[in-house]
C-alpha cells in the first residue's frame, strides 16, 4: 500500500470503531433522558462521518463551486447529509446508516485504489527496462553517459547484470540474456559475436561489446516505453459509451431523485389521506436512498480498469497493446493474414540439399561459398555457414555480379558460375531442372553444369502451432501473403496449413489483397495484418487490426501497428487475441451486472422496499464484485 492508501486504511479503522462504540452506547445510555441527549449524540455521530468523509464532501463542494455538480461525491454527501438532517427532525438519534454510507463508500474506494495500483504495477514493471546509463568505450577508457548522448557507431560495453542500453551489433564476446521484462518468458536467450542486440534485455554472464545502430530514442526500449505510456490515450468503445452514460445519467437519477422526494407526498397531500410530517420523511428517505443506490462508481470504475488491467496482462506476456480500442478491435478478429518471411519463417536461409552431377558434394558448395564470397546477400551467408571452414578470399578472381540472376568469378582459374536457372540459360549451359521446394543455387564449372544447391527459409518453431491455436480460438480464414515464387509460398502454406496463400505480390498487391478481403469478410468480424518489414508498414495501416513482430521487426512496421509482440513468436497471436476476448468479456459483465442490479434496487428504493442498507450494496456492494472481475483480466497467463 501506498501512503495514501494507509492513511486512508487508518481513517476507516478509526470510524469503524467509533462507530461500534457510539452503537454500543446507544443501547446502554438513554441520550434522551438528560437535558442536551440529542444534540450530544449528534455530536459524537458527526466525529466518525467527519473523519471518514470530509474529503468526500470537500469534493462535493468543490465540484458546486466549480459548476461540476453531478459526481458520485455530490451523490454521496446530499443523501449522507439528507438521513443526518431526517434523523435530527425525527429526533431519532439513528445516525448509523448515514456514517454506515459514506463508510463503506471509502472502503470500496480504498478496495478500488488498491486494485487500480495493482494494474499499474504490473504495467509499470515495463519501465524497469528503461537504462540509466550507458557505458561507453573512448580513448580513456570506459565512460559512463546518458543513454542519449550515445551516437550510431558508438562501441558500448554491458557488463553482466547491467541493462542493454541501445539495440546494435555484438562486436566482441558472448552472453546470455534475460529478456522477460520485454518477451514474458523466463528462458534466457543466447547472443554471440555478429548477431543482433535490442535494448532492454538484462545482461547475464559474459561482457558484452556493442557497436550501437539507433540513437537511443529510437531504439526498441524507448519505443516500448512510448507505447506503454500512451496506451491509455486510445479509448475503446466502450469507455467511450460509459463516459457519455456516466455524463448523463448522473443529472439524470439527482432530478429523479428530488422528483421522488417532492411530487407523490404533494399529490397524496393534494388527495387528503395522508398525515403531512410523516409523508414528507417517508418520500425523502425513499429518494435519497434512490440517490445512493443511483451512484455509478461501478461502472466509472471497473470498466476502464478491465481494459487497463487487460492490457497489463497482455505486457506482462510481451504483447504490448497500443490502446484499449485496439484490444476491444482484436477480440473480434476473424481473419488474420500473415506475411511470410520474418514472420512465419525466421527469414534465415539454410542449406537444405545438395545435388552434384560432375563433381562431389563438397567440392561443388566450396566453389560456390567462394564465388558468393564478395556478396552480403542472405544466401551467400547460408552457404557460408553450411560450409563452416574460412573462406580463403585469395583463390577468387575477376568477380562479376549479375543482377536477378547470379555471380561469375575464377576460382583456382576456374570460371565458376552461381546463380538461378536465368544465369545457367544466360551462358548456355545445359543443366536439369530442380523440383525441390526452395531457391534453388545452380552450379558450372567451365561452363559445365556441376550440379545445384536447395536453400530454404526456416520455419520459425512455434509457427504451425500458432496456426492451430489461432484455429482453436475460432479465426475463420488464415492467409499468407509473400513476394516469394508461388512454389515456395505452396510449400510454406501446405506446411503451416494456411487456408489461402497469394505469392509473387509487391507491397502494393499486398495492400489491394488486403483491400480485397476486407470487402469479402464484411461484416462478419475483424481482419488482423502480421508483418514485419518494411515493406509491411502500409498494411498493417490498412487492416482492421495491425501485429507487427517487435524483437527484430522494422521501425516502421513498428510504428505503423496497433499491437506489438516482442519475442517475434507466432504462438502469441493467439495468445493476444484471447486476452482480448477475455477482456472484453469482463467489460461486459460488469456492464450488465452494474446496469442489472442498479435498475432492480432503484425500483425497490422507489417503491420503498430498499432501505439504505441494500442502497449500500446496490453502490459499494456492487462496485467492490465489479473491481474483483475487472482484475480478473490480468490474470492472462495459462490462456
Amino acid at each position: 500500500m501506498n501512503r495514501k492508501q494507509k492513511k486512508m486504511l487508518y481513517r476507516i479503522i478509526i470510524s469503524s470503531i467509533m462507530m461500534v462504540v457510539l452503537i454500543y452506547l446507544g443501547g446502554v445510555i438513554l441520550f434522551d433522558s438528560f437535558k442536551g441527549g440529542t444534540v450530544i449524540q449528534l455530536a459524537l455521530w458527526l466525529v466518525p462521518y467527519i473523519i471518514i468523509g470530509y474529503d468526500i464532501i470537500k469534493k462535493a463542494f468543490k465540484g458546486i463551486i466549480n459548476r461540476q455538480v453531478f459526481d458520485e461525491n455530490f451523490l454521496m454527501t446530499v443523501a449522507t447529509f439528507g438521513a443526518i438532517v431526517i434523523s435530527l427532525i425525527e429526533q431519532s438519534g439513528d445516525y448509523v446508516e448515514a456514517v454506515a454510507v459514506m463508510l463503506f463508500y471509502q472502503i470500496g474506494e480504498l478496495f478500488q485504489s488498491y486494485a487500480v495500483g495493482k494494474s499499474r504495477r504490473n504495467i509499470s514493471e515495463l519501465m524497469d527496462i528503461r537504462p540509466d546509463y550507458a557505458n561507453i568505450e573512448s580513448e580513456g577508457g570506459i565512460l559512463k553517459v546518458d543513454p542519449d548522448e550515445v551516437e550510431i557507431g558508438n562501441v558500448i560495453v554491458v557488463n553482466p547484470g547491467e541493462k542493454v542500453p541501445i539495440d546494435g551489433i555484438v562486436i566482441e564476446g558472448t552472453s546470455s540474456l534475460n529478456t522477460s521484462a520485454l518477451t514474458g518468458e523466463s528462458v534466457p536467450r543466447d547472443i554471440e559475436t555478429g548477431e543482433e542486440i535490442i535494448s532492454g534485455c538484462i545482461n547475464m554472464t559474459g561482457v558484452l561489446k556493442i557497436r550501437t545502430t539507433k540513437e537511443f530514442g529510437e531504439s526498441t526500449v524507448s519505443k516500448i516505453l512510448d507505447l506503454v505510456e500512451n496506451a491509455s490515450s486510445k479509448k475503446s468503445r466502450s469507455e467511450n459509451f460509459i463516459s457519455k452514460f456516466a455524463r448523463y445519467y448522473t443529472p439524470a437519477v439527482c432530478y429523479g431523485a428530488l422528483a421522488l422526494g417532492i411530487i407523490p407526498p404533494v399529490i397524496m397531500i393534494l388527495m387528503g389521506n395522508a398525515s403531512t410530517g410523516a409523508l414528507w420523511f417517508d418520500w425523502i428517505y425513499r429518494a435519497l436512498t434512490f440517490l445512493v443506490i443511483s451512484c455509478p462508481c461501478a461502472l466509472v470504475i471497473s470498466i476502464p480498469l478491465s481494459f487497463f488491467a487487460g492490457i497489463g496482462g497482455a505486457g506482462s506476456q510481451g504483447i504490448l497493446v497500443k490502446g484499449s480500442s485496439y484490444l476491444e478491435a482484436l477480440s473480434k478478429v476473424k481473419y488474420v493474414v500473415f506475411d511470410k518471411t520474418g514472420t512465419m519463417t525466421k527469414g534465415v536461409f539454410e542449406v537444405k540439399d545438395i545435388y552434384s552431377e560432375s563433381i562431389d558434394h563438397d567440392t561443388l558448395l566450396e566453389y560456390a561459398v567462394l564465388t558468393e564470397s564478395h556478396s552480403s546477400h542472405p544466401i551467400s551467408r547460408s552457404l557460408q555457414e553450411a560450409y563452416k571452414k574460412p573462406v580463403d578470399m585469395v583463390r577468387v578472381k575477376d568477380v562479376e555480379e549479375i543482377s536477378g540472376c547470379g555471380v561469375i568469378a575464377k576460382v583456382d582459374d576456374k570460371k565458376v558460375a552461381v546463380g538461378n536457372d536465368k544465369l545457367m540459360k544466360r551462358l548456355d549451359i545445359s543443366y536439369k531442372e530442380c523440383t525441390q521446394k526452395g531457391t534453388i543455387v545452380y552450379v558450372a564449372v567451365d561452363n559445365i553444369y556441376a550440379g545445384c544447391i536447395v536453400i530454404a527459409d526456416v520455419l520459425k518453431p512455434t509457427a504451425k502451432e500458432g496456426i492451430k491455436e489461432l484455429k482453436k480460438a475460432g479465426i475463420v480464414k488464415t492467409v499468407m501473403l509473400t513476394g516469394d515464387a508461388k512454389s515456395v509460398a505452396d510449400s510454406v502454406a501446405e506446411e503451416l496449413n494456411i487456408s489461402e496463400v497469394y505469392s509473387e505480390l509487391l507491397p502494393e498487391d499486398k495492400v489491394n489483397k488486403v483491400e480485397e478481403l476486407l470487402k469479402i469478410k464484411g461484416d462478419k468480424g475483424k481482419l488482423a495484418f502480421v508483418g514485419d518489414g518494411i515493406n509491411d508498414a502500409p498494411v498493417l495501416s490498412r487492416a482492421d487490426v495491425g501485429i507487427a513482430m517487435g524483437a527484430f521487426g522494422s521501425d516502421a512496421a513498428i510504428e505503423a501497428a496497433d499491437i506489438v509482440l516482442m519475442d517475434d513468436d507466432p504462438l502469441k497471436i493467439a495468445k493476444a487475441i484471447k486476452i482480448a476476448r477475455k477482456c472484453i468479456r469482463i467489460v461486459y459483465e460488469n456492464i450488465y451486472f452494474a446496469i442489472g442490479i442498479k435498475l432492480v434496487c432503484l425500483a425497490l428504493g422507489a417503491f420503498g422496499v430498499a432501505g439504505m442498507w441494500l442502497a449500500i450494496f446496490a453502490d459499494v456492494g456492487v462496485m467492490v464484485i465489479a473491481v474483483l472481475n475487472a482484475i480478473r483480466a490480468l490474470f492472462v497467463k495459462k490462456l
